[in-house]
């Protein structure tokens, strides 16, 4: 088939392609294989391809009459320079960019005022919805955002009802605990993370629960929340060794707290693995890469991301999506 000459219409790829334009319209700006509610594999093939090839771009000016959109996606998270976050951003970015809308990204700090302030500078520029990386678990804020009739989805944390794309991070704990258990260890602490998020909260909780059913008992105490960051894990296992405690596993809840602990052990002169198992979460490049390889949780940061956006769609479209649980995976390294 040769080259459209000429601006290239939704209507003349419909001509072209025999399928509605409605078709058409629906395929190039849903992203991925959300697609493929609106029509089968092949023809969302035929339909991207016919457009890639011959140069379809869409009117923003005609777009934004039409459906009175901005065609702009607004992001928060509490860190850009967090290697998570900034990998989730790159799926936001690449499914935004696959259904013709545009990103920009802003950091919260975790910080309610600076949520709130974030929020409406976002609004003040005609964003179409948001996407939070950054929900606190108790959901008073998005409460707030809900009630003006913002439109949003969160990623990485899920909170309350809202739609959200995440790892299944009670099952990651889980993994974590049954591994831990497996391999002989009996006294286990965990580095939680922020008490306020649900990752801290959930793979906590996978990870306890995992080591319970295999008769291994973690108490209260033993669960130090702190902050997601190399200094966060180094400070929690230095409050776990002044009590005089030494566990023989810890697990903490990101790979950079991870590394925090790891300095803090070593310099107790406690060996890794040998007097101490350590886990870790997210399989950051890091953890393969250190002079300890690190055992961990991989988690599909990048699709976690992209799905985030599929949700948003859903929701602007006026649907109720359910949330997205996405698959971890136990990688086991020498650190264990």
């Amino acid at each position: 088939m040769g080259r459209v000459r000429g601006p290239l219409t939704l209507r003349m790829i419909a001509t072209e392609l025999g399928v509605s334009p409605s078709t058409v319209s629906r395929v190039l700006n849903t992203p991925g294989e959300d697609a493929l509610r609106w029509a089968s594999a092949d023809t969302v093939g035929r339909i991207r391809t016919f457009a890639t090839e011959n140069g379809y771009s869409p009117n923003p000016q005609a777009s934004s009459l039409r459906t009175r959109r901005s065609g702009l996606i607004g992001v928060l998270v509490p860190r850009l320079q967090d290697y998570v976050l900034a990998t989730i951003y790159e799926g936001i970015e690449e499914a935004a960019g696959e259904a013709g809308l545009s990103t920009f990204v802003t950091n919260s700090l975790d910080r309610l005022e600076a949520q709130r302030a974030r929020t409406k500078a976002m609004i003040d520029r005609r964003v179409d919805g948001l996407i939070y990386g950054d929900a606190h678990l108790d959901h008073e804020f998005l409460d707030e955002v809900d009630a003006q009739g913002i439109k949003f989805t969160l990623v990485s944390r899920s909170a309350g009802s809202y739609p959200s794309a995440t790892v299944d991070d009670v099952l990651g704990g889980r993994l974590v605990g049954q591994h831990l258990a497996d391999t002989g260890r009996k006294k286990v602490c965990v580095v939680a993370g922020l008490e306020f998020t649900s990752t801290a909260r959930d793979r906590t909780r996978g990870a306890v629960e995992a080591l319970s059913d295999n008769g291994i008992e973690v108490p209260e105490s033993a669960v130090i929340f702190s902050g997601f960051d190399p200094a966060g894990g180094r400070r929690a296992v230095e409050q776990i060794l002044e009590r005089g405690e030494v566990p023989d596993a810890l697990f903490a809840t990101n790979d950079f707290a991870a590394l925090g602990a790891l300095g803090a052990l070593r310099d107790a002169g406690l060996r890794v693995p040998d007097d101490v198992a350590l886990v870790g979460y997210n399989d950051t490049p890091l953890a393969a890469a250190g002079a300890l390889p690190l055992t961990t949780i991989r988690s599909p940061m990048h699709e976690m991301g992209r799905r985030a956006v599929g949700l948003l769609m859903q929701v602007l479209a006026g649907e109720e999506p359910e949330s997205v649980l996405l698959e971890p995976e136990l990688i086991v390294r020498s650190s264990t």
